[in-house]
């Protein structure tokens, strides 16, 4: 009864989001409540809401002080040779552009942390999108793609969950799959090169003049952008720009190294950013003003989830589904566990929470594999090709996916039906390329 009210519950949040009959903060908070409440937890209700919310509040604290931070490093131009160095490669073309948005978020991504990776790449990039014309969604379905492939790194969460709960270590579960990752790359920058192109075709198609992409000359005539729209305002590199982009090296090297709690470093960045930048009361009311409304966007969307998963948390939904899912695996097919666990890990992003997966799914069938003959290392690295790798940033049961949707300002289920097929295809691509080396 519950695991059944519990598939109808992520059910209806998928259909209503996905077809936009409610928002998605609504839909985060009605829905679940509305289930809870026709399962009989009632009385139980506030608490679990409570507990959920309290659990992603260290998240949204960290996330509203990283958006100012970020706000205020734009608003003075730190990102703005970035910029330039992009736009003077890419030439106005938007098919380099879409690519090199790859290559930096892969670069990016390197430190495992989704929300850092958005932030960076969505506040660096997002101007130049702006500026052409290009579609914001563009923007997020490739950063998407470039974040979801690099978060199988070791330090990343899912496989740092995967290894915990089978007590494993990165040589069993991520050295494997090096190759699949490789390849996985290789399928994020080939998407993203036939991505731009078609996003060229629609700006060409639209009247859109642009630049020649051999010789960045623009083409004349009306809707032509200026060359002055095509870089970055150039502003003197004074003694601030200097103060900031060390600030920003030493905090990015803070959060790579976990020094403190995310939400603290953001803090103290961010006071520290303001005083040097932003001296005068009237200022930092100005700064807090003109940026305030994105940050109540994304917050509330967090605590929404905290909502979410915290009723269905409580009620105990996201066990009796695990347990459903399992059951239903037939008796002698413990060979193809591992092959169905990765093809299933991406979309399942869309159903479970990071822990509730590795923690409660995936032992029950990795156990399941080793009674079976298999190796419950296989399913450890079979599941983190897909659930919360590729599937994180179009989940919206990870936080860091408003971020990516607040930021560039994209509705979740456009972002989802733009770039779903692309994940989806990166994972399989992995897929293939595990069994071939026998990773899986």
């Amino acid at each position: 009864m519950v695991a059944a009210l519990g598939f109808v519950t992520i059910g209806l949040f998928l259909a209503l989001t996905l077809t936009r009959k409610v928002s998605v903060l609504l839909a985060l908070v009605l829905v679940p409540v509305a289930a809870a409440l026709v399962g009989g937890f009632g009385a139980e209700l506030g608490d679990m809401a409570a507990k959920g919310v309290v659990k992603v509040a260290p998240v949204a604290v960290m996330i509203t002080f990283a958006v100012l931070y970020f706000s205020l490093m734009i608003d003075t131009g730190l990102f703005d040779p970035v910029i330039r160095r992009v736009l003077a490669w890419a030439k106005g073309d938007p098919m380099r552009i879409t690519v090199g948005t790859a290559v930096l978020t892969l670069l990016v991504a390197l430190d495992g942390d989704g929300a850092s990776t958005f932030l960076i790449t969505v506040s660096a990039l997002l101007p130049i999108y702006r500026r052409l014309g290009m579609r914001p969604l563009v923007l997020t379905g490739v950063v998407c793609l470039g974040a979801g492939v690099m978060n199988l790194v070791p330090w990343g969460g899912p496989t740092a969950r995967a290894m915990a709960a089978l007590k494993l270590d990165a040589s069993d579960v991520f050295v494997p799959l090096l190759p699949a990752m490789a390849a996985g790359i290789a399928w994020v920058l080939a998407a993203a090169y036939f991505i731009g192109r078609r996003e060229r075709a629609r700006l060409l198609a639209e009247g859109a003049r642009l630049p020649d992409p051999r010789t960045g000359v623009p083409a004349s005539g009306p809707g032509t952008p200026k060359a002055d729209e095509l870089t970055a305002p150039s502003a003197p590199r004074d003694a601030r720009f200097w103060f900031n982009l060390a600030l920003t090296v030493v905090l990015v090297v803070a959060l790579v190294a976990q020094a403190m709690p995310l939400e603290v470093l953001f803090a103290l960045a961010f006071a520290v950013a303001l005083v040097v930048n932003r001296p005068t009361w009237k200022q930092q009311q100005e700064l807090l003003e003109r940026h305030g409304a994105n940050v109540v966007l994304v917050t509330t969307m967090i605590f929404a989830a905290g909502v979410f998963t915290g009723v269905l948390g409580g009620t105990g939904m996201i066990t009796e589904m695990s347990k459903a899912i399992v059951s239903v695996v037939p008796d002698g097919t413990g060979g193809i566990l591992p092959v169905v666990t990765a093809v299933t890990s991406m979309p399942l992003s869309l159903v479970f929470t990071p822990d509730a997966y590795y923690y409660g799914v995936m032992p029950v069938v990795a156990e399941t594999s080793a009674g079976l003959g298999g190796d419950p290392a296989a399913i450890a690295r079979a599941a983190i090709l897909g659930q919360m790798t590729t599937g994180f940033p179009l989940s919206p049961l990870t936080a860091s996916t408003f971020i990516l949707m607040g930021m560039a300002k994209v509705e979740l289920g456009a972002h989802q039906r733009f770039i779903f097929a692309w994940a989806f295809g990166t994972t399989l691509v992995m897929t293939v390329v595990a069994l071939l080396t026998g990773a899986i």
